[in-house]
């Protein structure tokens, strides 16, 4: 039987937690990693309700979007309502994990989850993000040294490609060098010039592991001055970003996008809302699951007829449609929930093709959409 910390090495592995932003907070609130798991359940929100149905249904890990501890906190006592969560949690073997910021930016993650429902294919990132920052490191080693240095730069960090370690690419060649007074060759004499068969290592290394790394291949080298070269390498844009934009299989009108977004995605009071000519045509389609309307100058000039998110503002709606870009561009509002509720049955799949009968997963239905009532005005 798989234990909680096997869920959330998956888990960390499609959401890095390196991803989320800098304000966020995003991994383990409570629980251990080493307690057997045999249930899980996720939901938008971790409010009373969705802990409840956690506990009631036997869940070992409550896994939500929205952290419950945003905020920082000094202490988490029964009698506060944040706290008194935490304590049923811990008191009922229940864990509670948190994949924010991370999940919207990952690929695939809550705005691909929304497109999907929206019948939105051939995404590309909103808001690219780039790969971290990378060098390549070139280093020259005699040909009994390839290996073990191969094997000293994989521990410290170097040669990770994907879901691959220790990816590295020789070439083999001739080292020459003459030692001069005050050295101790390892190969060599003092003033002859010797000639060595060597291979050329190289191996990509995070930026920010280039200290650790470079100290383990000094540390390896057999020789007393290292031949090496560090290349810092230019950033590319990876498939990971905040929102999406694509394409529909067949274009429609604001109107008859907006009235299928209302049918598609998850009930609220709030339903959604949209700013434009009702009769616009619409085929390109921007999506952002929770509050994207930062995100409106950018779905413009990826040339999207509409951007569908939540939270909007009214001076950024009025500027949308007005004044960006000839005839601006519509927006649709929907409720934030609404929004990123898809993702959850996106991310159960995913979990249940990972851990297939050993592990239970449910996806929580109640809506913890905030607003509760929506009273037209009178025509």
């Amino acid at each position: 039987m798989p234990d909680i910390g096997d869920v959330l090495d998956v888990l960390d592995a499609w959401f890095v937690p390196d991803w989320a932003e800098e304000w966020d907070a995003v991994g383990l609130v409570c629980g251990d990693r080493r307690e057997p798991v045999r249930r899980v359940l996720l939901a938008v929100d971790a409010v009373p309700t969705t802990v409840d149905q956690a506990v009631d249904s036997g869940a070992q890990l409550l896994l939500t979007h929205h952290p419950l501890l945003l905020t920082g906190v000094h202490g988490v006592p029964a009698d506060d309502p944040k706290g008194a969560l935490v304590h049923r949690m811990i008191r009922s073997g229940v864990g509670h994990f948190v994949a924010h910021t991370n999940a919207d930016v990952a690929s695939p993650g809550v705005s691909d989850a929304l497109a999907a429902l929206l019948g939105v294919h051939d995404l590309r990132p909103l808001a690219p993000q780039t790969d971290p920052p990378m060098d390549k490191l070139v280093v020259y080693v005699p040909h009994d040294a390839e290996q073990p240095m191969i094997d000293a730069l994989a521990r410290a960090g170097a040669g990770r490609l994907g879901d691959y370690d220790r990816c590295a690419w020789t070439t083999s060649g001739t080292g020459t060098f003459r030692p001069l007074d005050g050295a101790h060759p390892a190969i060599g004499t003092v003033g002859d010039i010797e000639q060595v068969a060597e291979s050329r290592v190289e191996m990509i290394v995070p930026t920010g592991r280039r200290a650790a790394v470079l100290a383990a291949m000094r540390a390896a080298h057999p020789y007393e001055e290292p031949a090496y070269d560090v290349l810092p390498m230019t950033p590319l844009p990876s498939a990971r970003g905040t929102g999406r934009v694509g394409e529909l299989a067949e274009a429609t009108t604001l109107a008859g996008f907006t009235e299928a977004a209302a049918r598609r995605l998850p009930a609220t009071a709030w339903g959604v809302r949209a700013a434009g000519d009702p009769q616009r045509p619409v085929r390109s389609v921007a999506v952002c699951g929770g509050s994207g309307g930062s995100l409106a100058e950018q779905a413009r000039r990826a040339g999207a007829d509409v951007l569908l998110t939540a939270d909007l503002k009214h001076h950024a709606a009025v500027e949308a449609v007005t004044e960006r870009g000839g005839d601006g561009m519509a927006l649709i509002d929907a409720a934030h929930w609404a929004t990123e509720a898809p993702w959850l049955d996106a991310l159960a799949a995913a979990l249940r093709a990972r851990f297939g009968t050993t592990v239970d997963v449910d996806v929580s239905r109640t809506v913890t959409d905030p607003w509760t009532l929506h009273a037209p005005s009178p025509k």
